[in-house]
Formats: structure tokens, sequence, C-alpha cells
């Protein structure tokens, strides 16, 4: 289940595109809408199984992701439940949180 699965799609032919396109001899640019994030209450978080982490040194969310989900790609969801926007924030000894459960995890993420 990709990040952008269910994000819409925007076709961009405007002026300010044009010498994207001219470089790469299209005539529109292909965009994905800003998905909607939102993290979850505490109610949501209270059902959601987790599994608890302490960050250390070489440790990396796409491993992490491979561990528990099978698929590196979903690094970004153990980052947003524990409100990193990227692994360079987060401290050595941190304590992170990750949701066992994929499908539960995402949508909550897109309520």
């Amino acid at each position: 289940m990709p990040r952008y699965n269910k994000t819409k799609i925007l076709k961009n032919s405007s002026e300010y595109y044009k010498p994207l396109r001219d470089t790469r001899d299209l005539n529109i640019v292909t965009q994905y809408a800003t998905p909607k994030m939102y993290h979850p209450t505490v109610k949501e978080r209270s059902k959601t199984k987790t599994t608890q982490h302490i960050w250390k040194y070489g440790d990396r969310l796409y491993n992490l992701a491979f561990k528990f989900y099978g698929d590196e790609r979903f690094w970004w969801v153990i980052a947003w439940y524990n409100g990193y926007p990227t692994e360079a924030h987060i401290r050595n000894g941190a304590l992170l949180y990750v949701p066992l459960n994929i499908e539960k995890a995402l949508k909550v993420l897109r309520a």
C-alpha cells in the first residue's frame, strides 16, 4: 500500500513549469496533490498495538520498517507516528513506538 495510493493526481500545464516541460519534452507535468496527514488521537493510539524500540547509533527507519512490515518503504509511518520528520531528528536513547498493524496505522493516518 504505497503512500500516494489514494492521493489525487494533478495535471499541470502552467507557464511556471514550461522550462521543466521543455527540458523533459513534456506537454503536461503530472503531480500528486499534497496529502492531508493526521496524527492519531489519544483514543486512536490506545487502540493501536505498538512495540517499543530504543533508538541507537546506526539505526535506520527503513530497517525498522522492513523488520516490522516487511517493506522498507513504510519508514515514514514510524517517523510520522512518533512525530519525527526524519531520522536525523531522533536522538540516541529516544523511545519510539512502532505500530504493529500497518493497515490500521494507515487508516488512522488518512482519517
